[in-house]
């Protein structure tokens, strides 16, 4: 019988990140406008792999998914084991740039999930005529903590575990049990203290709501979808985002948690699809 492939492509290429060489791994997928998709805290891009590999997506974008060092496929740098991981703004900044410039990505629409959904306005806030569109998902300008941090980087607990179970809470429901679990594989195999190291942006770093209403929509287009589950960045905190951001789009996703591109990925094309041909639309 013969073996029916994927159409993503994976590779690697090395991206000198403030003066360190990291080992950084990619998978694309299709042609036209550069969609940059960026993970979730303690995960990485293979919550991503139903749009590649869906053809309504990747026949007018070239979807890319990448893993932020530290994460996935991707090395930390040399000497890691000197210093603790943690996740800044300014870092992070530099990193999708550096990613965006390396593999030349012309007027790139970047979408982003919980973290990542929170660095995407950051971009647009500081450079809309780069950027298309940004499509923020359960992203907010203003988040706060809501468990110990302490408990995902500890010699006598399983971080993994640990990270898998504070993070189920944010699953719907309704989400199909296959890619719950599959989700929630993805952080039970993260790196030790990579979660905890990502929640200092999330939580502890990324706040700008005093500074999102400088956000220039009609530069770049933002839109802002929440799932009615997400218990993190609910769907109260997105409306308010959206409040403080003019000409921002939101939408609150029915049946729908934290991640709804990996934990019900037809339920979110339903949502995703018409965002992503008004961008199409617009730029044709």
């Amino acid at each position: 019988m013969a073996v029916e492939f994927e159409p993503m492509k994976g590779r690697y290429f090395t991206l000198n990140i403030a003066g360190d060489d990291c080992r950084i791994y990619m998978e694309e997928s299709g042609t036209g406008i550069p969609l940059l998709c960026l993970h979730t805290a303690g995960s990485d891009a293979r919550q991503f792999r139903h749009i590649l590999s869906d053809p309504d997506v990747t026949s007018r974008f070239r979807v890319i998914a990448f893993d932020l060092p530290w994460h996935g496929k991707s090395n930390p740098p040399k000497g890691f084991r000197d210093s603790d991981y943690k996740l800044t703004v300014d870092g992070y900044k530099r990193i999708i740039s550096d990613v965006c410039f390396a593999l030349d990505l012309q007027s790139p629409v970047v979408m982003g999930c919980s973290m990542g959904g929170r660095i995407v306005c950051h971009l647009a806030l500081e450079n809309p005529a780069y950027f298309r569109a940004m499509i923020a998902l359960e992203g907010a300008d203003k988040l706060e903590p809501y468990y110990n941090l302490e408990w995902l980087h500890r010699p006598d607990v399983h971080g993994g575990e640990i990270q898998a179970a504070f993070v189920s809470s944010q699953v719907a429901p309704t989400s199909p049990d296959e890619y719950r679990w599959e989700t929630l594989w993805h952080y039970m195999q993260g790196g030790p203290g990579v979660f905890k190291g990502d929640l200092h942006f999330y939580w502890l770093d990324g706040d700008f709501d005093e500074r999102s209403p400088q956000i220039d929509t009609k530069a770049c287009p933002v839109y802002l979808m929440s799932g009615e589950y997400d218990c993190s960045c609910t769907p109260e905190r997105t409306l308010e985002t959206a409040s403080r951001i003019k000409g921002s789009k939101a939408t609150v996703m029915t049946g729908i948690g934290h991640f709804p591109m990996s934990e019900n990925p037809a339920l979110f094309k339903t949502y995703l699809m018409p965002v992503l041909l008004e961008i199409a639309n617009n730029a044709a």
